[in-house]
């Protein structure tokens, strides 16, 4: 019998694990307890991402009270979630388009994703990235759809995350999905459950819709993961992350106009 066997399936606890290791908010993490459990608290990164999405949006709302135009509020919401993150997610995938299209086979492509040098893959795919999020967010902005657009958006890219640490393996031997570890079905499908049940709350028999973009998003980075590199990485999960993210957003923004 393993450890996770032995502990609960959820604990308080894990909220904090989550929010110490997927942003740089101040949360005093009880180091102890996320150690132990490891990947088990993966279940709380769409709480995580709750929480972020409602601090980001709180910004905004301030900025909207205060008169700043719909573009540069949504500006000032999405560089909140990326200080708020430290870019970990943004870096994942700057990463992963470098060293998946840029190697010729597993090991080369490995390699590149380790360099912390950016290639003109990661250049582009930050700059898309970044570009199309901003518009999507402004469009949510001019329908009054702020709040229930970036709070399902961040809960569902980040439980996103879950189902690939479940059931991709590790394709390397080291590093931060390695060190964390990988999680049972039973989690991903607690953080799965979450992030859906927000969504439906927020928009009702749509958030179908957003559902089904996250889906097919996750689905097609594992296939594209487990070509190339036969699994799973940090930086996998970070793209996976930001690639469910355009994915939601771009369903809302078509939705709404």
């Amino acid at each position: 019998m393993d450890k996770h066997d032995k502990s609960p399936i959820v604990s308080l606890g894990d909220i904090t694990a989550a929010l110490g290791l997927l942003s740089r908010l101040p949360v005093r993490v009880d180091t102890s307890h996320a150690t132990a459990r490891g990947a088990q608290a993966a279940w709380a990164y769409p709480i995580a991402g709750l929480i972020l999405a409602a601090l980001a949006c709180a910004i905004a709302q301030i900025a909207l009270m205060l008169g700043v135009p719909a573009p540069l509020t949504a500006g000032l919401a999405l560089a909140s979630l990326v200080i708020m993150t430290g870019a970990m997610h943004e870096d994942g995938l700057a990463d992963s388009t470098d060293g998946l299209w840029g190697g010729w086979d597993k090991d080369r492509r490995l390699a590149i994703m380790k360099d912390s040098h950016i290639g003109a893959y990661g250049v582009i795919a930050l700059v898309l990235s970044l570009g199309l999020r901003w518009h999507a967010i402004t469009i949510a902005i001019d329908h009054g759809m702020l709040w229930p657009a970036l709070i399902a958006t961040s809960m569902l890219s980040r439980a996103a995350m879950v189902p690939l640490m479940a059931r991709l393996p590790h394709a390397r031997d080291t590093g931060l999905s390695h060190s964390v570890g990988r999680p049972t079905h039973t989690t991903a499908h607690i953080a799965e459950a979450i992030a859906i049940v927000a969504t439906l709350i927020a928009f009702q028999f749509i958030g179908l819709w957003l559902i089904a973009a996250a889906v097919l998003a996750a689905i097609a980075c594992a296939l594209v993961a487990k070509s190339k590199i036969g699994g799973q990485t940090g930086d996998i999960l970070g793209a996976t992350q930001q690639v469910t993210d355009i994915a939601i957003l771009l369903t809302i923004a078509a939705i709404l106009t």
